[in-house]
């Protein structure tokens, strides 16, 4: 009998323990999370939601999204007709309403009634209303927007001093780091949602943005988020929500915000000059490919090639060429062409950086005065008549050459001297790589090319399974092209 009480003190005590040990897991890992209601009760008064109407089609999009999706708007269904019924009001405007709303979210920079949202919310819009949480209503006047950098600044007068959010510094985020939005997702005023930060520098193509590096989260946003605050946990504003990658036009786990230091950077020049202005190398740049890692022997991809660069700019009277590898800018190292855009855009127009290239195998340090770039760069894409001419080619390469005249040099802002014309494509090797009659080519291996007897002894000594790199212009846009010459069987 004592030892079966023995045994069941054991269990039991066996069984406390256990359940202590429970206890204690539960607490210790409640404690490693992270608890958001403090900055919530904070920052959501400086928060507001934005409504911009439209006489005709909203132009803006209540989100800005990546990848292949329908087109925007919240679908009819039972549970929004639901919320229309029982609630009295909609959550977000009916289908026609859509037609000429756009709606979106935003936050206070300061007391007196400077909002930030995002151009895309409030572009070509008639007027734009703003709600605070107290659930005042006020009319907004845009002071300026800057499309490049997705940024709007609106100004509210409030008949007094408004809350603010405290700005935080976007450089210093990493990769796992929890964030926290608070936005208007599809007309729910102060959602609040959280995640981690996936990404920093995430540049999202050259036609999307390309001055800015995104701040790439997994926080839930979806319409009607954009232009809302991202926080950090010490409660300060690191990002302004603008993008989602989706294909349905929701939230599927990737967002985009930007970086609050360029933010406001743009803010400041709206408000003190009215328009943003960036600066400008004076490069047409592309990645550093495989073909041109293997055609110049480099370590790696990192840095960007130069395809061109723009005569009288700060690049072209500093000594870079197209051909040279740019694998830093201002003490900044490149890991990948994209990086250098963001970089460029960021600096004040006038200074003076040490820009570092690769040429010939041998790196040197070039200081540029970085110049303005125009608020309206119109690209002018001259092809250029042919002169007929004897043509001369490469057989391996398969396609063959001829003289630019001088007209055709000027049509296409080339030197005199500069580049020959592909006549024909007349094999595989020129084919597949996309080549085209009617390109010009610039350069054979960093060898810059200006008659077809220069072209010829450039290409004289290509060996099967060796790779040509050329440097192609086709209207107003160069690119190096990679030829691999096929080995013989």
């Amino acid at each position: 009998m004592k030892h079966s009480i023995l045994r069941s003190l054991t269990c039991c005590a066996l069984l406390g323990l256990a359940s202590v040990g429970a206890v204690q897991a539960q607490t210790t890992t409640a404690a490693a999370l992270p608890d958001f209601t403090g900055i919530v009760q904070k920052n959501a008064p400086a928060v507001v939601h934005v409504e911009a109407k439209y006489s005709g089609e909203k132009q803006g999009a209540n989100l800005s999204t990546r990848g292949n999706m329908p087109g925007q708007g919240m679908p009819d269904d039972p549970q929004a007709e639901m919320f229309r019924r029982f609630f009295g009001m909609p959550m977000m405007p009916s289908p026609e309403e859509q037609k000429h709303t756009s709606l979106g979210s935003g936050f206070i920079i300061s007391s007196d009634g400077y909002i930030l949202t995002n151009n895309h919310v409030v572009d070509h819009a008639d007027t734009v209303t703003v709600r605070l949480q107290d659930r005042r209503t006020l009319t907004a006047k845009v002071i300026g927007t800057d499309p490049t950098y997705d940024i709007a600044v609106l100004k509210v007068d409030a008949g007094g001093s408004l809350p603010t959010v405290s700005l935080g510094d976007s450089r210093s985020l990493k990769p796992g780091q929890w964030v926290l939005a608070i936005g208007s997702p599809f007309g729910f005023d102060y959602t609040v949602t959280q995640g981690i930060v996936s990404a920093v520098g995430r540049n999202l193509g050259q036609q999307d943005q390309p001055y800015t590096s995104f701040i790439q989260t997994d926080v839930p946003i979806n319409r009607g988020n954009s232009g809302g605050p991202l926080f950090d946990l010490q409660g300060r504003v690191v990002g302004v929500n603008s993008q989602i990658y989706s294909n349905t036009g929701d939230y599927m786990g990737v967002s985009f915000s930007i970086p609050i230091d360029v933010a406001m950077n743009a803010v400041q020049q709206i408000k003190s000059k009215g328009y943003v202005s960036r600066g400008q190398l004076g490069v047409t740049m592309q990645p550093v490919s495989d073909d041109i890692v293997k055609a110049f022997k480099l370590d790696n991809g990192a840095g960007a090639a130069v395809v061109d660069v723009t005569p009288g700019s700060g690049a072209a009277k500093a000594g870079i060429q197209a051909g040279d590898i740019i694998l830093s800018y201002n003490g900044q190292l490149l890991q990948q062409a994209a990086d250098l855009p963001p970089l460029v855009g960021m600096t004040k127009p006038g200074s003076k950086v040490p820009v570092v290239i690769l040429r010939d195998g041998k790196k040197q340090t070039l200081e540029v005065t970085i110049q303005e770039a125009s608020r309206d760069q119109n690209a002018v894409n001259n092809q250029g008549a042919m002169r007929p001419s004897s043509r001369h080619g490469s057989a391996a390469l398969g396609l063959t050459v001829q003289p630019l005249d001088d007209d055709t040099r000027k049509q296409l802002g080339l030197k005199p001297g500069q580049g020959v014309v592909i006549g024909d494509i007349a094999g595989p090797v020129a084919a597949q790589a996309g080549l085209q009659a009617g390109d010009v080519i610039l350069m054979v291996n960093q060898q810059k090319i200006g008659s077809v007897a220069e072209f010829q002894a450039a290409t004289r000594e290509v060996k099967p399974g060796s790779t040509v790199l050329l440097l192609v212009r086709r209207g107003d846009q160069s690119s190096f092209i990679g030829l691999t010459i096929p080995e013989n069987k």
